[in-house]
């Protein structure tokens, strides 16, 4: 329902709110590190996992070293190259040789490891956006939007407007605004060596590489709280993630009953049931969001192999929704290779199947994992997960997360730049 999520605002006085309000992004990062405080918490887990020797998302942590063999784009299939080059090189023009040393990092460095969604900067890789000039902003957001496909852009634009909103709307626009958020370059600009790209701050993390034409666009994190803009110049904008939500309530409607019933792994979002620790402090019910490039993630639920044609197709539009912000051509090329391992993908539910009701999902595979879940509040007054608070996951797992995969062939004797 619009508006819903206005029943949910703290007092403008609440200590929730008071007490950090005015902290530019620096100074929120010391306070968002304190013992004892919510975020100090996570931070303190999440640190340990930063900079670990990176094996990427597995089922069972066995590697598979053979699943992203590094070929030439097929025609058709090209990663937007020569735009995306000709954009980062516009914005590393624009910046003096401080600015440049701060974007810049080796294509391979441990710093595509730091994007996080939370709005505290635990790490202040690349350039923080809003305290950069206007013309610096505009070209990093051109080299996103040279990079994606138009749905893709606009979802990512959506996101870091809705968060703009919500810093207004709770009067937290130092920490929370459209340009809250760190970009990074890695690796030199080229037609066909490995070179890419990280975006990250609330709500909306991507790290693109491209390599021979092809492009690996994950960990993507794209969330929003509230889901909507209903004020101001922006607003109309809501529903951002419509057809993910949309394409898991098709899939599980397709499913008879005892199927469903072995997709769903709990009945809901909070259960009984659950292990202990199975709904993390900060990341609800993902298993695959900041700081997890190296989790063992066993499949859950129903192979999709098994289920009924229709439900298989909506099990691949799933898979499409997470991948609709890749250009045309890397999409076409990610869609064959996820329609390639079909037969060792699955898919698990928690939470109620209903349109309206609030729910966890993942599609998972050799060459994907996809989650989404509705969450409880954190800059609104909520405890228990609302539709109009999504978190989306979109993982490249066995290695190629960052194009890592790809790159560790780029550089192998007798290949690429050797």
């Amino acid at each position: 329902m619009p508006g819903e999520y206005r029943q949910y605002l703290f007092p403008y006085d609440h200590p929730r709110l008071a007490g950090v309000r005015g902290l530019d992004p620096y100074a929120y990062r010391e306070h968002a590190r304190r013992p004892g405080t919510f975020t100090g918490g996570l931070i303190e887990g999440w640190t340990p996992l930063y900079g670990a020797d990176f094996r990427g998302v597995t089922t069972d942590g066995v590697p598979r070293p053979d699943l992203y063999p590094l070929t030439p784009a097929e025609p058709g299939e090209e990663a937007p190259v020569a735009a995306m080059v000709d954009a980062a090189r516009d914005l590393l023009s624009a910046l003096d040789d401080e600015g440049r040393d701060r974007l810049c990092h080796e294509v391979a460095a441990v710093e595509w490891q730091t994007w996080a969604n939370p709005e505290f900067m635990q790490f202040d890789t690349g350039l923080r956006l809003d305290l950069r000039p206007p013309a610096v902003r505009e070209k990093a957001l051109a080299l996103v939007r040279a990079s994606l496909s138009p749905e893709g852009y606009r979802l990512v634009r959506s996101a870091m407007l809705v968060n703009g909103f919500l810093g207004q709307v709770v009067g937290l626009e130092t920490i929370l605004n459209e340009f809250s958020y760190n970009i990074a370059l890695y690796g030199t600009p080229d037609p066909r060596a490995p070179w890419g790209w990280q975006l990250y701050g609330h709500h909306c993390a991507l790290n693109c590489l491209v390599v021979e034409g092809r492009m690996v666009l994950s960990p993507v994190f794209l969330g929003a709280e509230p889901d909507e803009i209903d004020a101001g110049p922006h607003a109309g904008l809501r529903d951002l993630f419509a057809d993910r939500v949309a394409a898991g309530l098709r899939l599980m409607a397709a499913l008879p009953g005892e199927l469903r019933r072995r997709a769903v792994r709990y009945e809901r979002m909070v259960d009984p049931a659950m292990p202990e620790g199975r709904v993390h402090p900060g990341d609800e019910r993902h298993l695959a969001g900041a700081f997890q490039d190296n989790r063992v993630i066993p499949v859950e639920g129903l192979r999709v192999a098994d289920m009924p044609a229709r439900a298989r197709r909506h099990a691949l539009a799933v898979a499409e929704s997470f991948v609709a912000p890749l250009p045309r051509g890397p999409r076409a090329a990610r869609m064959r290779e996820i329609a390639a391992h079909l037969d060792e993908t699955w898919f698990c539910w928690i939470g109620g199947h209903e349109p309206g009701d609030v729910f966890y999902y993942r599609l998972q595979s050799p060459v994907i994992v996809a989650e989404l879940d509705h969450h409880s509040g954190v800059f609104l007054d909520y405890d228990t997960p609302k539709p109009f608070h999504v978190h989306t996951v979109l993982r490249t797992p066995y290695g190629n997360d960052y194009g890592r995969a790809w790159v560790r062939q780029w550089r192998a004797p007798g290949q690429g730049s050797g």
